[in-house]
């Protein structure tokens, strides 16, 4: 069950958006529709996908329109086939002038979701987890990690402040793997630490030097099953690095615990949606 959006990063990016598409004014509904006019509008999913972003679209007529109403005929999470999934009534301004910033949001939500479901069904039974990334559109990514949470994904590293990676050019910088992970331990960080590892060699010096966990970056299967049997089931192994469709039950087969998809939220296709007046 995905968690609910914060309130506070929904509005941000509702005042983002509308600013940036409605600027001064809507000329053309304003100019067609007396202010006081209402009518009902109904929100369509027209591919089948994993639907994501209800409550992004009615925050947008919301914030034109206090009084818009929305009936919400499925929920964030469901898969739909193409149909209505939500009734919206209110004044004609506010929904023609937030249709398309509305049908953005909707659109693209879901289509993160669909994507992510794809890959958590191909893995299932594996016992490995799909993992989002810090491959976010600017702006957008606690909507896009509430997506992959609604496709059936789990949320891992939302930003710089909550988790500890270790990648190359950390341990190139600080003269080692070993050294970086000791002067981590010496500067007390609060979050376990992840090292990311390319070899199996970087896998056993990342093992001695004491990490909470090791990233597996661009691993063929076969070093990935070998990872795992030098690790023994001591720390998580995480899988990354240009994983698809067809290759992810395959690398979830090798016994990692986790599999990371950055194409979950960079490389989504948004689903096809509509708003359509009766």
């Amino acid at each position: 069950m995905a968690v609910a959006l914060a309130s506070e990063s929904l509005e941000r990016v509702v005042r983002a958006a509308l600013a940036e598409d409605v600027g001064p004014g809507d000329v053309t509904t304003d100019a067609l529709f007396d202010a006081s006019t209402v009518g009902t509008a109904q929100l369509l999913v027209k591919e089948p996908g994993v639907l994501c972003g209800l409550d992004p679209a009615e925050a947008v007529f919301r914030a034109l329109d206090a009084n818009v109403e929305v009936e919400p005929l499925a929920r964030d999470g469901d898969l739909v086939e193409p149909r209505a999934v939500a009734l919206v009534r209110g004044r004609l301004r506010a929904l023609l002038t937030g249709e398309r910033t509305a049908l953005n949001l909707l659109g693209r939500l879901s289509g993160v979701a669909t994507l992510t479901r794809r890959y958590v069904d191909a893995v299932e039974g594996t016992g490995a987890r799909i993992l989002d990334t810090r491959k976010t559109t600017p702006g957008l990514r606690e909507l896009e990690k509430y997506a992959v949470a609604c496709g059936g994904g789990t949320n891992h590293r939302r930003g710089l402040y909550d988790a500890v990676l270790v990648k190359d050019n950390h341990v190139r910088l600080a003269g080692g793997l070993a050294v970086a992970v000791e002067r981590l331990r010496a500067a007390a960080v609060g979050p376990p630490i992840q090292v990311e590892a390319e070899t199996l060699a970087d896998v056993r010096e990342a093992l001695a030097a004491g990490a909470d966990s090791i990233l597996l970056d661009n691993m063929p299967p076969e070093a990935l099953r070998q990872a795992v049997a030098l690790a023994g089931g001591r720390v998580p192994l995480e899988a990354s690095g240009g994983i698809t469709l067809d290759s992810v039950r395959e690398v979830a087969a090798t016994g990692v615990d986790f599999i990371s998809i950055g194409a979950l939220t960079h490389a989504a296709r948004s689903l096809d949606v509509s708003m359509e007046v009766p």
